[in-house]
């Protein structure tokens, strides 16, 4: 797979087509009420409109009903459902490993075990914090790097300024980032968003033309 920058909690759709323009290739759409960047449907189906064919279309989940998720999946048309909480491997049979993205958070070596059980299309290794992600703690990288399963993104604590050296240093498929292009929460910043990614892309394709 090519590199892939994926930006999560969006909640305007100008910055979903910015992004997307600017070469992101995943938009993360969260529909945990807990989160501060929590979207409704309807407001999820405008954001989605935005977005141009190829890019993927992720919404994001904490402990929800596989019911519930798998509704939501279809009724707007969803890519992948990104699964950031403490589910569990065999509640989630009904959708296509194709179509899963499972989040990993990372504390200790111990953590890293919460991959064993799951094959999903893609992994996200985050930070361990308790609002479930877009806290903007870094990654434990050194773990992460010595321990991920691959294809996997990289998230937690991703600025413009080290995204660079997460990369280097993770050697990820690609990054995730929320808080650090954000003015507020769920505000994403054009500059950051347009320094993130020209950055994370010019990294991803240096390590990808060494191997």
């Amino acid at each position: 797979m090519s590199f892939l920058v994926k930006i999560c909690g969006v909640t305007r759709p100008e910055d979903a087509a910015f992004a997307a323009a600017k070469g992101a290739r995943a938009i993360g759409l969260n529909f945990w009420r807990g989160s501060k960047r929590f979207v409704e449907d309807p407001q999820a189906r405008e954001i989605l409109s935005a977005l141009p064919e190829g890019v993927l279309r992720i919404g994001v989940f904490v402990n929800a009903h596989p019911l519930v998720v798998t509704e939501t999946l279809a009724e707007l048309g969803l890519d992948m459902i990104q699964l950031h909480g403490d589910e569990k491997v065999g509640s989630w049979n009904e959708i296509p490993n194709s179509q899963l993205v499972r989040a990993v958070r990372v504390y200790d070596e111990a953590s890293l075990k919460e991959a064993l059980g799951w094959e999903p299309s893609l992994f996200i290794y985050d930070a361990h914090t308790p609002s479930f992600g877009g806290a903007g703690v870094t990654a434990p990288w050194g773990l992460i790097a010595g321990a991920a399963r691959h294809p996997f993104l990289l998230a937690g604590g991703l600025t413009p300024e080290n995204v660079a050296a997460a990369i280097e240093t993770v050697r990820p498929d690609g990054v995730d980032v929320s808080t650090g292009v954000e003015s507020s929460p769920g505000i994403k910043d054009r500059r950051l968003l347009a320094d993130f990614i020209e950055r994370a892309l010019a990294a991803g394709q240096a390590l990808q033309a060494t191997g």
